[in-house]
């Protein structure tokens, strides 16, 4: 979609969101969901008023064997999936929860290559950090604080189950999954 395309191309210098994604290699790029925010009003302004649904649908039309899902689903994080597909980084238009969810079955498959076993309680915390990526692009120890960590324990809980290795599987996550 031409729009889109131009709106990109024309303020990649100014959002922060398009800085980090032209001027970082693919592994260095830690968007925000603040960044994202930022990024879906500015596009809604004059003198393009789009919003994620709007490019979303007019991909569907011009790029149909290209999309894959049902629209955005009113989530901001598939900006990401937009811009990347806008920019030719993405080959396939998805709701950015798809992307999270097939990255996150290849994690586990590399996890389970290398010998790395996780309990039920395990996968449990990985999927909740999983579905948290979905909404808020990357997992912090903070987070561990709000629902649903918290209902399930907790910060103690998941050093419980996870000890030392905590912060490094969450780090991991948070790149892999929305990298």
């Amino acid at each position: 979609m031409r729009a889109s395309k131009k709106f990109i191309e024309e303020n990649k210098d100014e959002l922060t969101a398009l800085q980090i994604i032209y001027s970082k290699p693919y592994g260095e790029r830690h968007i925000t969901y603040e960044q994202i925010r930022q990024l879906a009003e500015a596009i809604e302004k004059p003198p393009y008023h789009l919003t994620p649904d709007l490019v979303w649908q007019a991909y569907e039309k011009l790029e149909k064997s290209r999309v894959k899902g049902e629209g955005p689903q009113k989530q901001l994080t598939n900006i990401i999936s937009l811009v990347r597909f806008a920019m030719g980084e993405s080959q396939v238009l998805q709701p950015f929860t798809e992307t999270v969810d097939e990255r996150f079955q290849a994690w586990l498959k590399e996890q389970e290559r290398v010998g790395q076993q996780f309990t039920p309680d395990q996968m449990e915390w990985l999927e909740m950090i999983k579905k948290h990526i979905y909404t808020s692009l990357r997992v912090d120890m903070d987070d561990l604080e709000m629902a649903p960590f918290f209902e399930r324990g907790g910060p103690v809980r998941a050093y419980k189950l996870f000890g030392q290795k905590l912060s490094g599987i969450m780090e991991e996550l948070n790149e892999a999954l929305a990298g």
